[in-house]
């Protein structure tokens, strides 16, 4: 999402690092540019000039200009006024024992037609339930039969209880029999879907007010789509004068809108976002970390993240198995297909190296990164025979070919990926024959 913010930010911040010396004249001149990079990502007009102020005051202090590494110290300064704007630190959800209803706590989802509410409510549900707790959805919208049967869909699809009734007209009547339902259930936590609307209006907020009056709410969150931009963060604003919601979510953060709502949101409503969507799987949801996605925008990498993501998606004692038979020289091209398979549940290949230190849009846009190429490397590697799989050594010409026919690809391209194994295997052949990946590292950077 902030990929031209990241590509302008960048930019500036090199030629900063490329000036002799830093004086008030430049650091001004780089702020005009950021102050730009800002309201070009739609950040909020105030937002941007009051975040590029605290970062002129601090930039032209006497310690940065007199430093060793002055436009280092310009960037550590952009980075924590960037966390700072945006929060600080994460802000958790309410939903600790002992709420409003002691034995279950209650979140409300509210927002438009189309900012992914009931997606959101689904992605919830498996996430906590993935946390040991035990949730249930109700369906409070009662305008839209649809969006009714949408949620129940997405309740079996994550595995957790719906509640709804298409008979009722009356949605805070719903939510209270939902209530009562979730405790028979032995249910923890009762997620509300709500109605939507395509504008706000007064019969949308008094029927949010009139469901968290008769089951009041520990947590009240409000999805926005990130795609819309600045008219986001304007929904959040009216939200907010009429309801004292606790927190917002993004969707659609994976794609490309500008990024300004992100930005925005605490600033000028008060409120911070919790929870963002990175993509369309029900696995797709992250809590928002101030820190990491200030990381982010500035191409610094979110490491942690990437950690995260891959200790709760992929198979680790597989990771394991494939680490140690990589090791031990014994890697073949099943090995090969079930990393790939492995890299293929963190999602898209260009959103992981995003997350990586240094790796910036421009060296992204120059990898071309494509991952229609791993279909690719699957379909060559299922066209092969379980022995080819094994020994490579034997695929000879005429194998070749028919391993290209059966996968719909090129004799080149086959070529191209047994080469790719040959090398990647040699590597590892020097690594083992070097005592080991540490030292063969202290070698390689003792020749340098």
């Amino acid at each position: 999402m902030f990929q031209d913010l990241t590509r302008r930010l960048d930019r500036t911040l090199k030629k900063l690092a490329g000036q002799d010396k830093l004086t008030e004249e430049n650091i001004k001149e780089a702020l005009r540019e950021v102050r730009m990079a800002l309201l070009e990502a739609d950040v909020n007009y105030g937002v941007a000039k009051k975040l590029v102020a605290g970062i002129r005051e601090k930039a032209l202090g006497a310690e940065v200009l007199g430093s060793l590494t002055p436009a280092q110290q310009v960037v550590k300064i952009v980075n924590e006024e960037l966390t700072a704007l945006l929060g600080g630190q994460a802000a958790e959800l309410n939903l600790a024992p002992g709420g409003k209803h002691k034995d279950l706590a209650t979140v409300m989802v509210m927002g438009l037609q189309g900012s992914g509410k009931t997606t959101f409510c689904g992605k919830l549900a498996l996430r906590l339930l993935k946390e040991g707790r035990k949730p249930m959805l109700v369906a409070g919208d009662i305008y839209r039969p649809a969006a009714i049967d949408q949620l129940h869909v997405i309740g079996e699809q994550v595995g957790v209880p719906v509640h709804s009734d298409r008979e009722r007209k009356n949605a805070a009547q719903i939510v209270k029999l939902g209530l009562r339902r979730a405790r028979d259930n032995k249910c923890d936590v009762l997620i509300v879907d709500t109605a939507g609307r395509l504008h706000i209006d007064d019969v949308l907020m008094d029927e949010l007010e009139a469901i968290d009056k008769m089951v009041p709410m520990d947590e009240k969150l409000l999805v926005l789509d990130a795609m819309t931009g600045q008219e986001a963060v304007n929904i959040a604003v009216t939200f907010a004068e009429r309801l004292d919601f606790d927190g917002a979510v993004l969707t659609k953060l994976d794609g490309d809108a500008r990024g300004g709502a992100a930005l925005s949101v605490l600033e000028v409503t008060g409120r911070p976002v919790k929870l963002v969507g990175v993509g369309e799987k029900m696995e797709d949801l992250e809590v928002f970390h101030p820190d990491r996605m200030a990381g982010r925008i500035l191409g610094m990498g979110d490491v942690l993240t990437l950690i995260e993501q891959a200790e709760e998606k992929m198979d680790l004692d597989q990771a394991e198995h494939l680490a140690s038979r990589f090791a031990a020289g014994e890697f073949t091209l099943e090995d090969f297909q079930a990393q790939i398979r492995q890299m293929k549940k963190m999602g898209p290949l260009k959103g992981v190296l995003r997350m990586l230190p240094g790796m910036n849009s421009d060296m992204l846009d120059k990898a071309k990164v494509d991952d229609k190429q791993f279909a690719r490397v699957e379909a060559i590697i299922n066209s092969m025979t379980v022995a080819e799989r094994r020994k490579p050594d034997i695929i000879n010409g005429s194998r070749r070919k028919r391993i290209a026919r059966g996968s719909g690809t090129t004799v080149s391209q086959v070529n191209k990926l047994l080469k790719q194994y040959r090398d990647m295997r040699r590597m590892m052949r020097q690594i083992n024959s070097a005592g080991g990946l540490q030292e063969f590292s202290q070698k390689v950077l003792g020749q340098r």
